[in-house]
């Protein structure tokens, strides 16, 4: 379960209300969530109903698939590694100290 700080620091909304966010990530439908806490955190957002494409559904299962893909973009990030080398790698379930939430149908990991 997430921290309560780790709540209170999301924010979703346009690229131009959380212009000043410490990061963020930026969703399919135009929106961003913004990281209002301490600097050095990554962060990755995906719309929770949004279907997962099939190809990678096929290779890596679709239960928890968007939980799973924000973390492994979460430790991308964090490395400083294109999200295909992370995936050719360690795959998409590679262990992660990223926290997973919901927030308002998007799944957003904090790392």
């Amino acid at each position: 379960m997430p921290a309560p700080s780790e709540l209170a620091s999301l924010r979703i909304g346009t690229p131009a209300e959380l212009a000043d966010a410490v990061t963020r990530s930026h969703l399919a439908d135009g929106r961003v969530v913004g990281w209002y806490g301490a600097p050095g955190v990554v962060i990755d957002a995906e719309l929770s109903d949004q279907p997962v494409p099939v190809a990678l559904a096929a290779r890596y299962g679709a239960e928890d698939f968007w939980g799973r893909w924000t973390r492994a973009e979460c430790a991308a990030k964090r490395d400083d590694v294109p999200m295909a080398v992370l995936l050719a790698e360690r795959g998409l379930d590679a262990p992660s100290r990223a926290r997973t939430l919901e927030l308002d149908g998007v799944t957003v990991s904090v790392l």
